[in-house]
């Protein structure tokens, strides 16, 4: 105790100085709650978990820590994990919307998804590192064109459904009956390109999860679509050689798996008509 006040030595715990628990009014600090709610979610078996803020919050990361381990209730140095978001511009109508703490003027999730979409508000804001400055261009998260990324990613897997429609109105099966067929027909470079991008996809999720890294999914996803349309555009995929037409069907519903799952992940829908 000092200066009537109760404090945490918390610079034994590699906080920059010590911090007040309780003031000199019987009142405790808002750091202290910080730490009793996370001691309580350790107890309930949250062994992982991730605390998103600000940036200009960044400094209860090492007082929480320190009151942590000060507890010493067996919680492990560094939880919990935290990601720190930088504050986000809005531009609609070529002109910044402003935002004023002071004037209590902001730009709620609910205004952009109601100016946009939900899909067009999670991908793009998904898009970027949480440290990174970002601008959401409203007139371009409503644009239909290959400039807005969740449209370009979406029209993909749309064109996709397009042409696996038009094969079955043929009388072909369906994308199931295609698991087992023979790959050698693809022998472009615009799909041997496809498959690689292909094969990249559970690496890149794997490192996406351990790395807190969404982003790496929206920037593999538009490279996906990208390696697609530009295999649509060089390969006629519903020919008359049926060896290669199942060959080509097989590459682009795998391609449409892919960015569906992708999309799902990101909590984004993969309409099949657009």
């Amino acid at each position: 105790e000092q200066d009537d006040a109760l404090w945490l030595k918390s610079t034994d715990y590699g906080d920059d100085k010590d911090r007040v628990m309780r003031k000199k009014d019987g009142t405790y600090t808002y750091f202290v709650p910080d730490v009793a709610y996370h001691i309580a979610k350790w107890e309930r078996g949250f062994t992982k978990v991730v605390n998103i803020q600000g940036t200009d919050h960044h400094g209860t990361i090492a007082r929480v820590r320190a009151g942590l381990q000060a507890a010493d209730v067996g919680i492990p140095q560094g939880y919990p994990d935290y990601v720190l978001h930088t504050m986000v511009r809005v531009v609609k109508g070529g002109e910044e919307v402003k935002i004023s703490k002071r004037a209590g003027s902001y730009v709620t999730l609910r205004d952009l998804i109601e100016w946009t979409s939900k899909d067009a508000v999670r991908f793009f804001l998904l898009s970027r590192k949480p440290d990174t400055e970002y601008t959401f261009d409203v007139d371009l998260a409503v644009a239909k064109n290959n400039d807005n990324p969740v449209y370009y990613v979406q029209y993909a897997h749309a064109r996709i459904c397009s042409v696996l429609r038009g094969w079955a109105e043929q009388g072909g099966a369906d994308a199931a009956s295609l698991k087992d067929v023979d790959l050698s027909a693809l022998e472009g470079p615009q799909a041997q390109a496809l498959m690689l991008q292909l094969a990249k996809y559970p690496e890149m999720l794997t490192a996406a999860t351990e790395g807190e890294a969404p982003h790496d999914v929206t920037f593999y996803l538009r490279d996906l679509a990208a390696s697609y349309h530009s295999y649509y555009d060089a390969e006629r995929i519903l020919v008359d050689d049926e060896a290669v037409k199942r060959a080509r069907l097989a590459l682009v519903a795998a391609t449409a798996q892919v960015l569906h799952n992708g999309l799902a992940v990101l909590g984004v829908s993969a309409p099949e008509r657009m």
